[in-house]
């Protein structure tokens, strides 16, 4: 059953054993063992939310972290005269505010679904009080924290060594289901999101799936066709030479 199937409404539900072992792989919580993550996420929830749910609002006290199970939510702050300015857009695996709780502040940004979501509503003083009684489980989490910001970092700095070009083709490349042949795809959030989440403006965002043509890639609306998903693939590597 996907996210769209479910009741998607502010429905609850405690961890499931599945939910634990696919937390397991977020890089937040990589190295704790499947008992540490049990303890250590003892007071969390499974939220379902409709898309355009607002989870936080800038300026409210971080009172708790999302992982996300599926879906996408934006993170975006709003100007003096009231237009949105998107931070970043998460997506399945991905933590978000955590730095927030830990630093006992407000939340700096707002957050809001995209699209129907399954998160991880992990409480701020459930965690810390695990921490507080466990040293072994705060140096864990410390290391852990540590290895996001370094991974954070890694990626923002390929992200910013990468064309706009080869960014988006890799983006679609994460989407597409055969590793060879033509290949449908349905863009999964508005193109000004993904231009977000790529670290481009919506204007750069079109002159970018122009370029793609050339490599076979069109796209009508929210939908993508790509003529061969190998040879995008191929060519991903040496799209950068043409475009620096």
């Amino acid at each position: 059953m996907t996210v769209a199937d479910r009741k998607a409404d502010y429905s609850r539900a405690d961890l499931s054993s599945d939910d634990l072992k696919g937390l397991s792989g977020v890089p937040l919580f990589a190295g704790f063992s499947p008992n540490d993550l049990r303890k250590l996420l003892d007071k969390s929830s499974v939220r379902v939310c409709a898309p355009h749910t607002m989870l936080f609002s800038e300026g409210d006290p971080a009172d708790c972290f999302y992982v996300v199970l599926e879906g996408w939510v934006k993170l975006f702050r709003l100007s003096e005269n009231g237009q949105e300015i998107v931070i970043e857009v998460v997506s399945t695996g991905e933590s978000f505010a955590e730095a927030a709780i830990f630093a006992s502040q407000d939340f700096p940004v707002s957050a809001e679904t995209v699209t129907p979501a399954r998160l991880v509503k992990i409480n701020a003083k459930g965690i810390k009080d695990v921490l507080r009684d466990n040293i072994d489980l705060t140096f864990n989490m410390l290391s852990a924290l540590s290895r996001h910001m370094r991974r954070n970092i890694n990626l923002l700095h390929q992200l910013s060594a990468m064309t706009t070009v080869e960014r988006l083709a890799l983006f679609l490349l994460g989407f597409c289901p055969n590793y060879s042949g033509e290949s449908r795809i349905q863009l999964p959030i508005d193109k000004s999101l993904i231009a977000a989440r790529l670290g481009m403006q919506p204007e750069t965002f079109s002159r970018t799936i122009k370029k793609l043509q050339a490599y076979g890639v069109n796209c009508n609306g929210g939908e993508v066709h790509i003529r061969d998903v190998a040879e995008l693939r191929a060519q991903a590597g040496k799209i950068r030479g043409k475009y620096c």
